[in-house]
């Protein structure tokens, strides 16, 4: 069967964290893999998207997911698009019934949000480049153009790459200080020299924390070491391995 995390916080709205759990790719994008970017074999990836449609009670074509490019843009979408005709964004908004929105990650952060007094809801695929650039703020406004309040959105970031996972270089650390020298509190000591640990959860916490929603829900699940349930595109590097799969994070309006 396939399995799908809950976020307490979203219960009121069909979505899902979907695991790599309950579909039919093989090797080692074994097996809900819901990558259309990867190498699998694209009729193994429908067939895994369809059963992520089911499970949220949308029919496929009404599952949509954009061309994701680490940036910080986010769209308004009220018609279905085709799958080769995707927007290249990181952040997708809808107040359409019957319609759900989702984003892939195998590490980035996958954040569901909702506002459920304008019936408002909304995706975001926050990497580091894309958190960075502010793809979290973009959507929050995109979703206030459709009526949301600030103070009455709540978000919820599924399995990400956790901060006892992540080691970084001091150039990356040198990007975030860049920006903003209160950065530097989201990164720890690693053993190796020259290196440093990111807490990227910690990281879309705080910036959602600043742009002043209602509620943040983390469900702390770290791709990295979670073999069983969760791809991770550090976890394939490491081992050499030739690709690795996607997961999804969906909500939908019904």
């Amino acid at each position: 069967m396939i399995e799908a995390l809950q976020s307490k916080s979203l219960a009121e709205f069909p979505h899902a964290f979907f695991t790599r759990n309950g579909g039919v790719s093989e090797g080692v994008y074994r097996s809900l893999n819901g990558g259309v970017g990867s190498n699998d074999d694209k009729t193994r990836v429908n067939e895994n998207r369809r059963r992520m449609a089911a499970h949220l009670g949308l029919a496929p074509h009404r599952l949509l997911i954009p061309f994701q490019i680490h940036s910080a843009d986010a769209l308004i979408v009220d018609e279905p698009f085709a799958s080769d005709a995707r927007p290249r964004c990181d952040g997708l908004v809808t107040t359409r019934r019957g319609f759900g929105l989702g984003v892939t990650g195998a590490d980035c952060g996958m954040v569901l949000f909702a506002d459920r007094e304008a019936d408002v809801i909304g995706v975001a695929h926050a990497g580091w480049k894309g958190a960075l650039a502010g793809v979290l703020e973009a959507t929050l406004v995109a979703m206030e153009k459709c009526g949301a309040r600030r103070e009455a959105i709540v978000a919820a970031l599924g399995p990400a790459i956790g901060p006892k996972s992540y080691e970084v270089n001091d150039e990356f650390f040198s990007r975030f200080v860049a920006v903003a020298k209160d950065h530097a509190r989201f990164f720890a000591p690693s053993a190796r020299a020259g290196h440093l640990m990111f807490d990227l959860p910690g990281f879309i916490r705080a910036r959602l924390a600043r742009s002043g929603i209602g509620q943040f829900e983390d469900l702390g699940i770290d791709t990295y070491s979670d073999e069983a349930r969760c791809f991770s595109y550090r976890r394939s590097v490491h081992r050499n391995e030739p690709d690795y799969g996607r997961l999804v994070a969906a909500i939908a309006l019904i």
